[in-house]
């Protein structure tokens, strides 16, 4: 008989914790949201500007063409090949799309540029304003709860705005062209909610440009024949270079991001610091008056940012 072999006894095994690391990436999906919507806030700012500065040299049609042609360049190396590789997607969901691309690219920028042939910057930071309240809206209409708090944000935000146009928005021709406009941009961003799976963002924004300017097409060729063309200067490329790269390629991906990372209302809500910042850079650059009313609006609109943009425990 073989003596039975002495049993040996192993320590568990401990455990590792888990990685906190799924937690923290949630945790930092909020700021870097936020953070997002602020960047394309601020750029988006000078977009502004810059349709007003060019509104007696570049006409308007041609100022949003060209913006979206150097924009698809722009974009161009980061998604071009991924887009060529999803397009049965984009095909499946060409609807979307085209719609999305007339929002977002075709209809919004022109709309833009037309009110700034005779409306301030600033006004049209202002009338701009508007438009986080319909996002906020047609959120609420496809089942997205506010809530109490992003309620408040919202309108302590927009008695900020409110106090701001005090009377200096221009309602006329270009004040209809800007709530338009408005209204375009509402629209897109509560698409970008519903952006089917699997499209990826690079991808997308290359799509859409690319729609875009083929939409454009047809209104680049009337304006050419009817108006002419404007002659390239450095004050005229260096602006369209700014909306081109920064306020078409950097900015739309930033928005498209925020949106998809903390939903349109909440980024709506970082966008009412808009006027303020078209405020500030009409009065360094253009010469266009501030005063008083500028400040106490900041405060209001920086107090509703803050507590309609903050977390919800």
């Amino acid at each position: 008989m073989t003596a039975a072999a002495p049993q040996t006894t192993t320590a568990p095994a401990t455990r590792t914790p888990a990685r906190p690391a799924p937690r923290r990436r949630r945790a930092a999906a909020p700021l870097l949201g936020l953070a997002c919507a602020a960047l394309a806030t601020v750029v988006w700012s000078g977009s502004f500007v810059t349709s007003r500065g060019l509104h007696d040299s570049v006409p308007p049609v041609q100022h949003a063409f060209w913006r979206w042609v150097i924009a698809l360049v722009a974009v161009a190396p980061f998604g071009a090949r991924q887009a060529w590789r999803q397009r049965h997607l984009f095909r499946r969901h060409a609807g979307y799309v085209l719609l999305a691309s007339f929002l977002g690219v075709a209809v919004y920028n022109t709309l833009v540029n037309q009110a700034g042939l005779t409306t301030p910057a600033a006004a049209m930071g202002m009338i701009m304003a508007a438009s986080p309240v319909l996002m906020a809206l047609l959120e609420r209409l496809g089942g997205v709860r506010l809530g109490a708090r992003r309620t408040a944000g919202l309108l302590l935000a927009c008695a900020g705005v409110a106090l701001l146009l005090g009377g200096e928005a221009d309602f006329t021709a270009g004040g209809l062209w800007m709530l338009a406009a408005a209204c375009c941009f509402a629209g897109y961003s509560a698409l970008l909610r519903r952006r089917p799976a699997g499209l990826g963002g690079t991808a997308f924004l290359f799509t859409t440009f690319l729609t875009g300017t083929v939409l454009l097409l047809p209104a680049q060729a009337v304006s050419l024949a009817v108006q002419g063309g404007f002659r390239p200067a450095p004050g005229t490329v260096l602006p369209l270079l700014y909306v081109g790269v920064a306020s078409s390629a950097l900015a739309f991906f930033a928005w498209n991001k925020a949106v998809a990372l903390i939903g349109a209302t909440r980024a709506g809500i970082v966008y009412h610091l808009q006027p303020v910042c078209v405020a500030l850079l009409s009065w360094a650059l253009l010469g266009e008056r501030t005063g008083w009313p500028h400040l106490l609006c900041l405060a209001l609109i920086l107090a509703g940012v803050v507590l309609g943009a903050g977390s919800r425990r």
